[in-house]
């Protein structure tokens, strides 16, 4: 499931060796209250996402800090990006 794939991508890139995708919520959000990634986190993510599946993030986009609003959006934009 492409969902568990990203909770995994998130805690090997970022490191978090005390959790495990059940404890992170699909629908949480993954900056501030819910995970409480930082912009540091979000960089070093966006490049592990370019890497493992060619997506391209802008820093600065508004649609960038949508798709990494939950795990739930990144995989929509995993998915959305395999089927072009």
């Amino acid at each position: 499931m492409l969902e568990q794939e990203v909770k995994q991508l998130i805690i090997d890139v970022l490191q978090l060796e005390d959790m495990t995708p059940a404890d992170i919520d699909t629908d949480a959000a993954l900056f501030v209250d819910g995970l409480g990634l930082d912009s540091i986190d979000a960089l070093e993510l966006g490049v592990a996402l370019q890497k493992k599946y060619g997506i391209s993030l802008s820093a600065d986009s508004e649609d960038t800090r949508r798709h990494f609003a939950s795990v739930k959006a990144l995989a929509a934009l995993i998915d959305s990006n395999r089927t072009k």
